[in-house]
């Protein structure tokens, strides 16, 4: 099911929570998650449920708890939120994106051999097409 709305930021630290766990009851999140962001156990459920009804979450009941389920990975997200901010804040342009990167010192080299593994992934890609 693709998610039908698009979240925020404490929503999706909440659904990566739960997707890098496998799964999650409310307390569990709460426990895990809540606690250390003083968010109450209300507020956890609300948003768990939010996420659900947005696409980003399942539910199974299981021993009569709910447990939750991401409906991607975290790593698809991250993806899917970066894809949204070029769209929405760059107008499609990762121009603006890769210059900020270029300026960044505190990238470090494990992200920088990344970034050189993608460019060399973009630049296969374009001698397949031409």
């Amino acid at each position: 099911m693709e998610p039908e709305s698009t979240i925020g930021d404490q929503e999706l630290a909440l659904v990566r929570h739960i997707a890098d766990r496998g799964s999650a009851s409310v307390a569990e999140a709460v426990d895990e998650f809540g606690s250390s962001r003083g968010l109450a156990r209300s507020t956890v459920l609300t948003m768990m449920e939010r996420l659900r009804k947005k696409g980003y979450l399942s539910r199974q009941l299981a021993d009569g708890v709910f447990r939750y389920r991401a409906c991607a990975s975290s790593a698809d997200l991250l993806k899917n939120a970066v894809q949204r901010f070029v769209e929405r804040s760059l107008d499609g342009s990762v121009s603006p994106f890769l210059a900020y990167l270029s300026e960044a010192p505190e990238l470090s080299d494990r992200e920088r051999q990344e970034l050189e593994r993608i460019v060399a992934r973009l630049d296969a890609a374009q001698r397949k097409e031409g």
